[in-house]
């Protein structure tokens, strides 16, 4: 289980979010939604690892739990550096998430891995056409074009993701709502 995360500076992490309520207040909300969903999704069935950025600061980072894993995200956008930390992960099943999805819960994370039992890949959709979670039976026998060409931050980032799995028997897990702007949040506390 790999959380992709950011040092929660203002103005460096949920700029989106930040634009709507204010940089410094959309940084502690990451800050302390990304150690709500560690509470919650912590479980012996998988080994949970955040993937780091910016990679010195987030390797030495006091903000993450000492105890988690740590490997650094590396250069480019965002489908180059998911691609690399499902490259980095044991044999075996492997997710990757984002930590700004108020509702994740165990639940959640045990069915994405269950579906990997007889699919290629799995994906927790959100209601804005993007996804929550990707995950891949063989990560490290990923598609050399795998999230070549997604329109990140766009509704149409689920299915240019889906196009770079061709052949992949896909399941589809809970769809769930990240937080990218004000109306997200108050869509996830209603």
């Amino acid at each position: 289980m790999i959380i992709m995360v950011k040092e929660p500076h203002p103005g460096r992490v949920k700029t989106r979010l930040g634009r709507d309520i204010g940089m410094t207040a959309a940084a502690w909300w990451f800050r302390h939604q990304t150690r709500a969903l560690l509470r919650r999704i912590a479980d012996p069935r998988w080994r949970t690892v955040l993937a780091v950025s910016p990679d010195a600061e987030g390797l030495q980072s006091r903000v993450w739990p000492a105890h988690l894993p740590r490997w650094a995200q590396g250069q480019g956008d965002l489908g180059d550096r998911m691609a690399r930390m499902l490259r980095a992960a044991a044999p075996g099943p492997a997710c990757v998430i984002g930590a700004d999805i108020p509702g994740i819960g165990r639940q959640h994370i045990a069915q994405a891995f269950g579906a990997l039992g007889d699919h290629d890949a799995v994906f927790g959709p959100a209601p804005d056409g993007g996804y929550w979670l990707i995950g891949l039976k063989h990560p490290r026998r990923q598609p050399p074009g795998l999230f070549r060409k997604v329109r990140w931050s766009t509704a149409d980032a689920l299915a240019d993701t889906k196009a770079t799995l061709p052949g992949y028997r896909i399941a589809k897990a809970a769809c769930l709502r990240d937080v990218d702007t004000a109306d997200d949040l108050i869509m996830t506390r209603a």
